[in-house]
């Protein structure tokens, strides 16, 4: 497989509240995907079903974030997903903590490069 990158998008989202990292993952994810208005598939000729999506999530507590629920959120194609250290927990003054995590998503096809 000749996979090649074509797009690169990035996302931050939150959990105000809940201290839900799951919660700040999926809204990162949603940022990334929903603030873009690339027509890739369209542009290379493939149908959007052979997009290669690789996620990748930061947060200060990775193993709080659940993979299921971010599955269901790709549009499109096949998706890979990871989940590092990063993002921020912000303190609350009166208690609590804000989450944010950031998101990269990498779309990519399977296709040959020209070396013209």
């Amino acid at each position: 497989m000749a996979k090649t990158r074509v797009a690169v998008e990035f996302g931050m989202g939150t959990s105000l509240r809940r201290k839900d990292y799951t919660k700040a993952a999926a809204n990162a994810l949603k940022d990334a995907l929903w603030h873009n208005s690339l027509n890739m598939s369209e542009a290379f000729g493939f149908e959007k079903s052979a997009m290669i999506v690789d996620v990748e999530i930061a947060v200060q507590k990775p193993s709080e974030v659940n993979l299921k629920d971010l599955e269901n959120i790709l549009p499109y194609g096949s998706g890979s997903f990871k989940v590092v250290f990063g993002g921020l927990d912000i303190e609350k003054p009166e208690g609590g903590l804000t989450v944010i995590a950031n998101a990269a998503v990498i779309v990519s096809y399977d296709m040959e490069r020209s070396h013209a």
